[in-house]
């Protein structure tokens, strides 16, 4: 998997512990770039010491039904590492990144924070990092397409046709999982889908459910 200028084809090149950033509903997949606006005290401090480190992180959720008022809620058991691949001061104290995503990870256990932020000890996925060519192939890309386009029709939203053609089954699969406007069970949903068909399966009836909820014909959601 490549990120930036930087090839990760083992897991022993990701780190065994890393930084965490909980993120309720933010969705960052293998291949898929996140854009970040970074302004708490804990997570500047994270990202500066990232830069002098692997430059990655792990983007996790809280668990779907913590306490809101807990500052350092549990955390889901699957996220994803991503590799900063850009970043820009804002002038204001702020920081403006570009984070892309590596690997899925099991996270096995949280240890001792640094500077205000929690960190964990992950496993990676392994195949996340192999060659996807033979996984594109199981996918109905026509039935994903399908799904897209009735739901940019039902919100009157227009695309760049020409630009989802060109793209590969992966790379839609994942940019239109990380995109899509749903909540945070359908998000951990599409990330813990044991491959790339399942994923793109789940992404359609997730659609197809929230097309059929718009009409008034259910009102069902992932739980």
């Amino acid at each position: 998997m490549k990120a930036g200028n930087v090839t990760y084809t083992l897991v022993s090149e990701i780190p065994d512990i890393v930084p965490v950033f909980p993120l309720p509903a933010a969705l960052l997949l293998p291949g898929g770039n996140m854009p970040l606006n970074i302004f708490e005290p804990r997570y500047l401090n994270m990202i500066d010491d990232a830069m002098r480190g692997s430059r990655i992180i792990g983007m996790i959720q809280p668990e779907l039904d913590h306490d809101e008022r807990l500052d350092a809620p549990p955390l889901c058991k699957v996220g994803c590492v991503g590799r900063i691949t850009a970043m820009q001061e804002s002038g204001d104290g702020r920081l403006m990144m570009n984070l892309s995503g590596i690997c899925r990870f099991r996270l096995l256990e949280e240890v001792e924070g640094e500077n205000g932020y929690r960190r964990a000890r992950i496993a990676a996925f392994g195949d996340d990092l192999g060659d996807m060519s033979e996984a594109e192939k199981e996918v109905d890309r026509d039935a994903l397409l399908a799904a897209f386009q009735q739901f940019l029709e039902v919100n009157q939203l227009e695309a760049d046709w020409e630009g989802v053609s060109e793209a590969s089954t992966e790379t839609l699969v994942n940019s239109l999982s990380m995109m899509s406007p749903y909540g945070p069970a359908e998000k951990q949903a599409l990330l813990e889908a044991p491959d790339l068909k399942t994923r793109a399966e789940t992404l359609i009836a997730i659609t197809e459910i929230a097309l059929a909820r718009e009409s008034g014909d259910a009102a069902t959601t992932l739980q």
